[in-house]
């Protein structure tokens, strides 16, 4: 039996946490509707972007971990890198969610599971 949330059901929750935190988050790109991978790309006021993708433990379980973070001084590069990540996967799920405490927004979406 899979234990995984459906993608776009995912996707709405993480939507829907993000703006009772008080932030705001948005569908960047729509992926497979059940199966597709979530990555998601914090930030706070529009800066410091940092892309958080599951990846799977040795307990079993695959928690968002950060993959990438944004170079202020080239910030077209992250851009650059996930339009190369969209190319590679399809079926991706791209959500932006720009909130104060991304680490611990990204933390309870763990705990959510």
């Amino acid at each position: 039996m899979q234990d995984r949330l459906p993608a776009h059901l995912e996707a709405s929750a993480i939507l829907r946490l993000a703006e009772a935190q008080g932030g705001f988050a948005t569908v960047l790109a729509k992926g497979e509707r059940d199966a597709g991978t979530i990555l998601l790309v914090t930030l706070y006021r529009g800066a410091g972007a940092v892309l958080y993708e599951r990846m799977p433990q040795i307990d079993g379980s695959r928690k968002f971990l950060a993959a990438k973070r944004e170079n202020p001084e080239n910030p077209q590069e992250f851009s650059e890198y996930l339009a190369r990540r969209r190319q590679q996967d399809s079926d991706m799920w791209l959500i932006e969610v720009d909130i104060a405490d991304a680490e611990r927004f990204v933390a309870g979406l763990d705990e959510l599971r």
